[in-house]
């Protein structure tokens, strides 16, 4: 198992600050910068700076080689259904809001608040949310189903938004 016991939290892309999607020249590049920022002799060696020193090194490890890569993909897609939900919802739905450059969904908590999510938050998980005036749909990076886990803005619930590639929603008569 490559995944670590933080699965759910910092993943190896959150680390290096690249998309799910990186080429290798991007995460390559994300390293370099990344190992410079945390190296312990420039930060002078406190230790929260060489624990993030390790992370980095052990995401560029898992991330630059392309079997173990692969392995931690799946891996990171096992953790992220495995999640318990209260409910599994699908872009259908979602509350749709255009506001211009960023593309919101929302789904509404049975406490009153709302689980939500945008397109750059998506893309930063590798998923490509694409709107017109009538209708929106989402992709994912290898076009297969996925899934994304929402928390609720007030409570503890969360909701799974079930990804499949070929959902296209009407954003006719939406906020």
């Amino acid at each position: 198992m490559i995944l670590g016991s933080d699965s759910i939290g910092e993943t190896h892309y959150d680390i290096l600050s690249v998309k799910e999607d990186a080429s290798y020249e991007e995460i390559r590049t994300s390293y370099r910068s990344a190992l410079l920022n945390s190296h312990p002799d420039k930060l002078h060696a406190d230790h929260e700076a060489g624990d993030r020193f390790l992370r980095v090194q052990k995401a560029w490890e898992i991330l630059s080689d392309s079997k173990l890569r692969a392995v931690y993909d799946s891996e990171l897609r096992a953790s992220r259904q495995d999640v318990v939900a209260s409910e599994d919802i699908g872009l259908e739905d979602m509350m749709i809001e255009d506001a211009g450059e960023l593309i919101e969904l929302f789904y509404q908590c049975r406490c009153g608040d709302y689980f939500s999510v945008d397109s750059m938050e998506l893309g930063k998980m590798g998923y490509t949310l694409m709107g017109n005036e009538s209708e929106i749909s989402l992709r994912t990076p290898d076009a297969l189903p996925a899934s994304v886990v929402l928390p609720c803005g007030s409570c503890s619930l969360l909701v799974r938004l079930i990804i499949n590639p070929d959902t296209k929603v009407s954003t006719v008569g939406c906020l």
